[in-house]
């Protein structure tokens, strides 16, 4: 039997450390004895040069992942939408074709106004004063011509204009009805119920015709500012209503600016009665009463006054 066999079983496990301890004792004195590698410092240097800029010339490289073809997915490009584009491009297309056509051809131009409610002023009149003649329909604007009219014409109330393709223009407007026929310095004018004053139109007979020394002093406004201003005041032209049918035949009515409204009666004196429509028919009796009462005392006055018929007067040479 060998000597190793001859060993128990702790002895062998008790040499076999010692060698694994010898080993490592050895491996050590041998690392311990290898050269240090030379220590690299990581600190930045203050004065480091400036990085040089690439060359113009020079190919930019770059790095692209490739897959394989099993693992690539098949890339969707979008399209252009034409459909929105090409209609918002026929649409401005028609338009500009649409306006350089009514601008351009003859049959949509403006020629005379279709005139309704006129019977003082003619058609032909109104539509040289708005001046469309040859102006393209869509560039008419109602409003302005509506003011154009009322300022330049005092007799019409109201205008109303419309316009319509291809060309029709149609104006409808509402003229005052003189009432007075308003006589001054040589001159004469019309003036309508509510006193606004407009140029005559020839001569008529129907109306009831003043002779005034001087015009009222009045202070009067237009509530609307396309309005004329009142040549005398409303209730004036109903005063001149009223007495119109008590003037003598043939006789014009007078006016004062200090007595109002009378004529020359022909007995062979003047009667005022003031320039208020109010009681005129108890003007008129007062007026017979005092006159048949002065003609029965055998007195005959120049002039009689019956603006208040409660205190009338008259006057003698």
């Amino acid at each position: 039997m060998s000597e190793k066999k001859d060993l128990s079983r702790s002895d062998q496990v008790r040499q076999r450390r010692e060698s694994n301890t010898v080993k490592r004792v050895q491996r050590a004195r041998k690392d311990a004895t290898r050269p240090v590698p030379p220590v690299t410092s990581r600190t930045r240097q203050v004065g480091a040069a400036p990085k040089r800029k690439p060359a113009q010339n020079a190919r930019r490289r770059y790095q692209v992942a490739l897959t394989s073809a099993s693992d690539a997915r098949p890339i969707s490009i979008p399209r252009p939408q034409l459909g929105m584009r090409l209609l918002s491009f026929l649409v401005v297309a028609l338009i500009g074709a649409a306006i350089y056509f009514v601008s351009t051809l003859p049959t949509f131009r403006a020629t005379q106004a279709k005139v309704t409610g006129n019977q003082l002023i003619s058609a032909e009149e109104l539509s040289a004063a708005m001046s469309i003649t040859g102006q393209p329909i869509f560039m008419l604007k109602p409003a302005d011509l509506e003011t154009r009219l009322r300022l330049n014409y005092p007799e019409l109330s109201s205008v109303n204009v419309s316009v319509s393709l291809p060309n029709v223009v149609a104006v409808n407007v509402v003229e005052r009805k003189p009432a007075v026929r308003w006589e001054q310095g040589g001159g004469y004018t019309w003036i309508a119920e509510d006193g606004v004053a407009f140029r005559p139109r020839g001569e008529n007979p129907e109306l009831i015709s003043v002779m005034a020394v001087a015009a009222p002093a009045l202070d009067l406004r237009a509530s609307d500012p396309l309005n004329p201003v009142p040549f005398i005041s409303p209730d004036m032209v109903l005063a001149l209503k009223g007495l119109g049918t008590h003037v003598p035949p043939g006789m014009p009515i007078l006016y004062d600016p200090t007595l109002g409204f009378g004529w020359n009666d022909p007995r062979g004196w003047s009667v005022y009665f003031g320039t208020s429509s109010n009681d005129i028919e108890l003007k008129m009796r007062v007026y017979e009463t005092l006159v048949s009462s002065l003609t029965q005392r055998g007195i005959h006055p120049v002039m009689v006054n019956v603006t208040y018929p409660t205190a009338p007067y008259y006057r003698i040479q």
